[in-house]
């Protein structure tokens, strides 16, 4: 069988095959008013589309532990039991598929209240659907964003409450997998990095400091997540930068960590914290060699992602093993079906709805 479409276990979940999407922000659910940061028509048919064409694992878009959390005012959320009624209907169809349906837990941080990116992306005013960004230390992302609010250590264990709330909400709603957002320079990975982590409490300046706020809250996620359903973390591998920032050692180094702490598998991205001095080589699968250290050096489980487009691509990231799973994020939103269209080159089975028989 082919390596891409063989079946996943972790923990007592099975995930029927390798072919993953990963969380990818639709910035469409209603900014203000009693729909705030629920998932309406628009997050249905997206995450729905993905499941009838033979996707093993959906990740719904990072979500917000907490408005504040948010990255647009036009993100999900699940603080409230608004929002898990909502996210039903689309877990219930996902497993209708055969998906499982998984959750992206968020804080963005210094990186929040900015605009829909089709619309340039801009921090937002708090006069007109902003707020004050949070962040370890008062550090702005770039000379466009505000200098972020430096938390409290009584907001910090706020923010870690937040986040099991969340996962409790997630688990309500119907989610099989929960994963904690720690890249992209948003609040965790804020932490994880000296460059945007200037703090001298225990929250900063050591390795082991630096990563306390991170560990905090899979510990208090995996408190409440239930013990046969797996946690997923998501990392960038590496701020790209020179000097002063995380590395990929470091990250080798804390998947342990994570491991310890009851996480189940790495998903292993990069960048995103630092906006100058940054030289990224984007190319086919640039950031899969991470992925594969990670594993070579650790025995946590891990995905990668990063420009994967094509299945014998995909198959042979598997075969060689560099990664568990591959997550395809804009082939995806190209191609709701590739995972059919992988299966039929590859030799491999995916489930086809009844509806869709012709096509087979």
């Amino acid at each position: 069988m082919s390596a891409l479409f063989e079946p996943f276990t972790l923990r007592d979940v099975t995930i029927p095959n390798r072919v993953w999407m990963p969380p990818m922000c639709q910035y469409s659910a209603a900014p203000e008013g009693p729909e705030t940061g629920a998932p309406n028509d628009w997050h249905f048919a997206h995450y729905a589309a993905r499941a009838a064409g033979g996707t093993g694992l959906v990740i719904v878009e990072a979500t917000g532990v907490s408005p504040e959390g948010r990255i647009s005012p036009y993100d999900l959320g699940i603080w409230n039991d608004t929002q898990v009624e909502a996210f039903r209907r689309i877990t219930r169809f996902l497993v209708s598929q055969g998906t499982v349906p998984g959750i992206q837990l968020a804080h963005a941080g210094r990186k929040a209240a900015t605009d829909q990116p089709w619309k340039g992306g801009a921090p937002l005013a708090p006069d007109h659907l902003g707020w004050q960004p949070l962040g370890p230390s008062p550090v702005a992302f770039d000379e466009k964003h505000p200098v972020p609010s430096e938390l409290t250590t009584a907001q910090i264990a706020s923010v870690v409450g937040q986040f099991a709330d969340a996962a409790r909400r997630a688990r309500a709603a119907g989610f099989e997998v929960a994963e904690i957002h720690g890249a992209h320079g948003y609040l965790i990975g804020n932490f994880l990095s000296p460059h945007s982590n200037h703090r001298t409490d225990e929250y900063g300046g050591s390795y082991e400091n630096r990563t306390r706020f991170a560990l905090e809250v899979v510990d208090a996620v995996r408190a409440v997540w239930p013990d046969d359903k797996p946690l997923f973390f998501r990392i960038s591998a590496t701020d790209w930068l020179a000097e002063g920032g995380w590395t990929p050692d470091d990250t080798v180094r804390f998947a342990r960590d994570l491991q310890a702490h009851g996480v189940d598998l790495l998903d292993v991205s990069s960048g995103g914290n630092a906006s100058g001095g940054v030289r990224i080589p984007v190319g086919p699968g640039y950031q899969v060699p991470f992925a594969a250290r990670v594993k070579a050096e650790t025995t946590l489980p891990v995905a990668a992602v990063g420009l994967i487009t094509d299945a014998e691509q995909a198959e042979k990231i598997l075969s060689n093993g560099e990664a568990d799973a591959v997550l395809l994020g804009r082939e995806l939103l190209r191609n709701p079906s590739w995972a059919r269209h992988a299966a039929r080159e590859l030799g491999g089975d995916v489930h086809v709805p009844d509806q869709y028989h012709r096509s087979v």
